[in-house]
């Protein structure tokens, strides 16, 4: 292909409908057609990146290799293509407006009065080929934040309004994903929201090349037609998106319904062959038909919303269905746990993960889950924040230092055993500046994390901004929690663990960002393996 071609998702009615699924699994069809595809998130919203967030906001904030804090579909779309994305692939209207201003404050603009049109939709255009000049993809496929309509999302629409008209014919198209509601009392599918949907965009100057129509019940051939009609796209240009068990059966409804072969129709590309999804289904097949079933708690203190530990529940499924095991998952309050209600509210558990997170809420129930889970041998998994409330449990119940803590928790601890970086401790901005992004990390032979691994040498993703304190590691050591990874570079200890354990074992960074469907997580197929056989044995 001489011409990168590209698909831009937009929706309609109504959020949360699910675009960015429907782009990882066109995107998924696509490769597996054997086209070179991407993916690209553009949020409406002004902040820079989703970096400083709370998850309640907007979900977990998704880290990419590059060190980009990034939207939570940057994970959808690695876990469904199994290709690292990076900085380019997601972009705010803070990040907009930042880079114009910056150029004005410069000067580059000649003296011009700086205005929406052209100078922020310019900027949006050039970011949205960005990858599309790399010359690494054949199709690139943006998904755009928020829905038709808002006001927050006009300069978006507008670019794309631009840029399909610069590529020319059969070089980009639209897809306009929107909600057909089922109205009990009337017992029918209503197409009107669609309608207005469609209207509302071609307001803006866009006509829909394809409408993906999210729905509880399905589609009649009637239905469709009239959708058609009044939507202004062809019949077989209407598809249904209805309601899975699992995100991971919608590459195999929209391979059915086609969804790839009318887009490759309308960029004038050749099928190529038939999708290959062999491994993909092996892996439902697996998820769909489990041998065993394991409780694993999820302690955290965000656990009201699903979306904040969204790659690590992802995690759970990849490495559930590579053990042949379904794996419930128990969210659990950390705030709501301490030395009187653990016992109680964490009995019955074959595993327990002590989740990320930051600040000093919830961190005494942390701390009690990790001494429970290590005095009843139950399989214990802590990440990144979890990590490090084990050295602090570790630090007070084993070698009696009864106000070790974090100095995020407590700067005024007498046993600081986890500290801010030096490089840290005169950063003002909250933005961007933690330890972000692939690290290397070097793992010491016969250990636990080793054996994992199989290999000495890994780079894993971080988020955080302090560490284990080097001070402390020998008398840690010594009395039995073992280093068992380390930063080649820096010598900042990366993973922790215990032996006598049945699995024990805490890490600085985020696995759970690299775990894929083609490539579960070693961690967490092994952790998801102890809970099944603790589960058996006790």
């Amino acid at each position: 292909m001489n011409q990168t071609k590209y698909i831009f998702v937009t929706g309609g009615v109504t959020s949360s409908l699910g675009k960015g699924i429907i782009a990882a699994s066109l995107a998924k069809l696509l490769q597996a057609r054997g086209y070179r595809t991407t993916i690209q998130k553009f949020d409406p919203y002004i902040n820079v990146d989703p970096g400083t967030l709370n998850p309640y906001e907007h979900g977990e904030c998704y880290v990419t290799d590059d060190g980009a804090e990034t939207d939570l579909d940057l994970g959808h779309y690695e876990r469904f293509l199994n290709v690292p994305t990076s900085q380019a692939n997601n972009v705010t209207t803070g990040r907009v407006y930042l880079s114009v201003i910056e150029k004005e404050r410069r000067g580059e603009f000649l003296g011009k009065t700086v205005q929406v049109v052209p100078h922020i939709t310019n900027e949006i255009k050039e970011r949205m080929q960005l990858l599309g000049k790399s010359g690494e993809y054949d199709i690139v496929i943006t998904e755009i934040g928020g829905t038709v309509g808002d006001i927050e999302s006009l300069p978006y629409i507008e670019s794309v309004r631009q840029l399909l008209w610069e590529l020319g014919d059969d070089n980009g198209i639209v897809i306009h994903l929107t909600l057909v509601p089922y109205l009990a009392a009337a017992g029918e599918l209503k197409t009107k929201p669609t309608q207005h949907s469609v209207k509302t965009l071609m307001e803006s100057g866009i006509k829909a090349d394809i409408l993906v129509c999210r729905t509880e019940h399905e589609i009649s051939s009637d239905l469709r037609q009239k959708l058609a009609l009044f939507c202004n796209v062809k019949k077989e240009a209407v598809i249904q998106s209805i309601d899975a068990s699992t995100i991971y059966d919608v590459p195999n409804l929209m391979l059915e319904e086609g969804l790839d072969r009318v887009a490759l129709k309308k960029l004038d590309l050749p099928e190529k062959n038939t999708p290959d999804l062999s491994q993909w289904n092996e892996f439902l097949h697996k998820l769909k038909n489990p041998k065993h079933t394991v409780n694993i708690g999820l302690v955290g203190k965000y656990v009201e919303l699903q979306d904040s530990y969204k790659s690590i529940l992802e995690a759970f499924i990849h490495a559930g269905a590579a053990n042949e095991t379904k794996v419930n998952v128990i969210s659990i309050h950390s705030e709501y746990l301490d030395e009187k209600t653990v016992a109680d509210k964490l009995k019955g558990l074959d595993g327990i993960l002590v989740a990320p997170g930051f600040g000093g809420r919830g961190i005494e129930g942390k701390i009690e889950t990790v001494r429970y889970a290590r005095e009843n041998n139950i399989p214990f998994f802590g990440i990144c924040l979890g990590m490090q409330m084990a050295v602090i449990e570790y630090s007070r119940n084993v070698l009696g230092y009864a106000d070790a803590n974090s100095t995020e928790m407590n700067d005024s601890t007498s046993y600081p055993v986890i500290s801010i970086m030096e490089e840290q401790k005169n950063i003002t901005d909250k933005g961007g500046t933690m330890r972000l992004g692939a690290w290397k990390c070097t793992l010491k032979e016969d250990t636990l994390a080793h054996s994992i691994y199989g290999k000495t040498n890994i780079l894993e993703r971080h988020r955080h901004r302090y560490e284990f304190n080097g001070e402390y590691l020998y008398v840690l050591e010594k009395a039995g929690l073992k280093a068992s990874g380390v930063n080649p570079d820096t010598g900042l200890v990366e993973i922790i663990e215990l032996e006598n354990h049945p699995f024990f074992i805490g890490v600085q960074y985020h696995p759970e960002y690299k775990s894929t469907v083609a490539n579960p997580h070693p961690l967490f197929v092994h952790f998801v393996q102890a809970a099944v056989k603790n589960k058996v044995c006790c």
